[in-house]
């Protein structure tokens, strides 16, 4: 397996972010682990310098993100590592990246502004089908925001501003909260206009506009969970389970409207929320409001991938000779996009753990469908199409964790039957992934209920693909699995699964 696991690394203004997946071609990958580490480059010297301290916790950073990418097997071909606005403008960048290479042997690409907007355009490509369509998308950095307009994975145009929501924190606008808004939206307004972005946006066009960075995902979470009332609604995760990634430019003006009012209180309640991205968040919000204004936008879909995705699927085309089809799998994105909706980043790294596993056990078994020689074999055909709805079923299992342990099993199975997600699935599909996330635990089903009735053929691959899913969620509660060294065996008495243990 390791030869197909791929890691990036973004050493964004902000925060160092890395990523690993499992790809599995001709368009598909599968996040196994991300990590987020709270690194402000530059944020202690007023120079336009790293400082000796931003470097140490740097280092710091990727060693540790080095191991991790060890842990797993991936392959130094495989990896790569980028650095964005504030390294490019770093005056220090030489050393700053030859003590980086020293120190932890990652070769450090500094990516323009256009790359940073392609990459990040790519990488909305994997989470939402638009590969059809003209779309705008805007990824807001801490030091800089990206535009790219694309279409089916090319980019037209793109361009990298100097303004990003940390930036824009740190500088003067005044004293007042009404003052620093009000010079903020000026200041953004100026560079915006003399940038010629809104002409060549309005030449081009666009169908969508995107969003996919960090900050704009804040708001749309803010957005969601009705940060902008009075009373945030308790159960907006049930009841809002049918909305998916976008808002308004209305609910966005509400939101920005809310994170500008001054007082303790809305400071208490701001930094609640967004928590380590709550003193720059005022910044983000104020910049995405005029960006909506100035170009035209009436609504933003809100990838939750990014830079990083993108990084992966430009690798993925390079390794595989272009055998990485960007639009080859779009209806299984809606599986992603559910799973990161209701999911933390822990929790959705878990889920497609499993699915690793369950997608070895399956794998192992079809190995063997055709021996029927004096031994035990399987008697229903596994296909492509039923990996994928296993995988699919290990992604969701635990969504409905988000409103509580007890009984959450039943909870996802709800949310996947009532919320009309899962593009490009069939009505029995739906239901075979519903019934897999509902029965991966406690007691075995009942076939003889009447929600089986609308399985028909299906049953028979369900009680195969229940149990792998049954057995792979045991083996990754014991925690000590090594699922990338896995093999399976066959003889007269069944199968047998053979598999290594971690040193933890």
């Amino acid at each position: 397996m390791a030869n197909t696991l791929f890691a990036a690394i973004d050493m964004g203004t902000n925060a160092f972010k890395l990523l690993i997946v499992q790809a599995h071609l001709p368009g598909k990958f599968i996040p196994l682990l991300t990590v987020r580490e709270h690194v402000v480059l530059g944020l202690d010297s007023p120079s336009s310098t790293i400082s000796t301290h931003s470097q140490n916790l740097s280092i710091k950073s990727l060693q540790n993100f080095n191991k991790l990418i060890q842990t797993h097997n991936v392959p130094l071909l495989h990896t790569r590592c980028v650095a964005t606005s504030a390294v490019r403008e770093a005056q220090n960048k030489a050393e700053f990246i030859h003590s980086i290479a020293e120190t932890t042997g990652f070769k450090v690409d500094i990516l323009s502004g256009e790359e940073e907007a392609r990459f990040s355009y790519l990488g909305a490509l994997q989470f939402f089908p638009v590969f059809e369509n003209l779309v705008l998308n805007i990824d807001i950095g801490g030091g800089s925001t990206e535009f790219a307009i694309g279409l089916r994975g090319k980019v037209e145009f793109c361009l990298s501003l100097k303004l990003g929501h940390v930036t824009l924190t740190q500088q003067n606008f005044g004293h007042e909260e009404a003052e620093r808004a009000s010079n903020m939206r000026e200041y953004i307004r100026n560079v915006i206009k003399e940038s010629g972005l809104i002409d060549k946006v309005k030449n081009i066009g666009f169908e969508i506009a995107l969003g996919s960075s960090g900050t704009i995902r804040a708001i749309e979470k803010a957005v969601f969970k009705g940060y902008a009332l009075d009373f945030a609604d308790n159960e907006a995760l049930l009841s809002g389970c049918k909305r998916d990634w976008k808002f308004s430019i209305e609910e966005l003006k509400s939101v920005v409207e809310r994170l500008c009012k001054g007082g303790e209180g809305q400071k208490v309640r701001r930094d609640g929320f967004f928590k380590r991205r709550s003193e720059s968040i005022v910044a983000g919000g104020i910049l995405l409001d005029e960006i909506f204004d100035l170009l035209g936008i009436k609504e933003m879909l809100v990838s939750g991938y990014g830079l990083r995705e993108g990084l992966i699927a430009d690798s993925l085309a390079k390794v595989f000779d272009d055998g990485y089809d960007l639009n080859a799998n779009a209806r299984f994105r809606s599986i992603l996009r559910l799973a990161t909706r209701f999911n933390s980043k822990r929790i959705t790294t878990s889920a497609a753990e499993i699915a690793s596993i369950a997608r070895e056990i399956f794998e192992g078994l079809r190995k063997y469908k055709e021996l029927d020689n004096d031994g035990i074999y399987l008697t229903v055909d596994l296909d492509e199409k039923d990996l994928e709805n296993l995988e699919a079923a290990c992604l969701l299992h635990n969504i409905g964790l988000s409103t509580g342990k007890k009984g959450y099993h039943k909870k996802s199975y709800h949310i996947i039957m009532n919320g009309n997600h899962l593009r490009g699935y069939s009505a029995e599909e739906v239901k075979l992934i519903a019934l897999l996330t509902r029965h991966h635990r406690k007691k075995l089903p009942k076939f003889d209920d009447a929600s089986f009735n609308e399985l028909d053929e299906a049953k028979q691959k369900f009680k195969v693909l229940c149990a792998i899913i049954r057995l792979s969620f045991v083996l990754h509660q014991n925690g000590y699995i090594n699922y990338r060294e896995m093999d399976f065996s066959h003889s007269h008495e069944g199968f047998k699964l053979v598999m290594s243990r971690n040193v933890m």
